[in-house]
């Protein structure tokens, strides 16, 4: 394979970028087939479910698409946990990192905040606030978010359910994440707490 020649940036020539700028479009355009591995990694997260983290988010964008949901908040149920295994602690705002640049904002905040909406459902078994939601009230993407994660994350975690496979997914994630994140379509909308 071929390299640069520099080993400071501050050495490198025009065609030392060119040859880096050619490799990351080529890894950029790659990123829907790293996030399908990403997701069949999952089958192996958080033991003492019924179901496997891959079962669940594929019943959380099954139960989304069902809904009507349009593709873009789809494939963020497909995705929401996909921080699970290198950010347990704040998996939602990995999962929101990986998914802003390719959707609209209010699909972004309700990823980015669905661990603490979710909490409304088993927090009080927990002993933790299960209203810690409330600091959002108010917003614009509240309602959005409750309705994702009272209608689909909560759900979704039934062994019975007829889900879809990844297979019906792989598509519409392949169109969502080969978009171009400058399109004034995506970026226009600016996200507001």
């Amino acid at each position: 394979m071929e390299t640069v020649n520099f080993r400071r940036m501050d050495e490198g020539t025009a065609a030392d970028y060119a040859l880096l700028g050619k490799l990351e479009d080529e890894f950029v355009e790659a990123l829907p087939d790293r996030l399908l591995g990403a997701l069949q990694g999952l089958k192996s997260t958080l033991a003492g479910y019924q179901i496997d983290r891959l079962q669940h988010s594929l019943q959380s964008a099954t139960r989304a698409e069902r809904d009507g949901a349009d593709s873009e908040m789809i494939i963020a149920a497909l995705i929401h946990d996909l921080g699970d295994d290198l950010a347990p602690m704040n998996h939602s705002q990995l999962a929101a990192a990986i998914i802003r640049p390719y959707v609209r904002a209010e699909v972004t905040w309700v990823i980015e905040h669905h661990g603490i909406f979710q909490l409304y459902y088993h927090g009080e078994a927990e002993g933790v606030d299960k209203n810690a939601r409330d600091i959002f009230a108010g917003h614009k993407w509240f309602d959005s978010c409750d309705r994702f994660c009272q209608l689909w994350d909560q759900m979704s975690f039934d062994p019975d359910y007829d889900t879809l496979p990844l297979s019906h997914f792989e598509p519409m994630l392949r169109e969502v994440f080969s978009r171009n994140p400058f399109d004034p379509a995506i970026i226009g909308e600016e996200e507001s707490d």
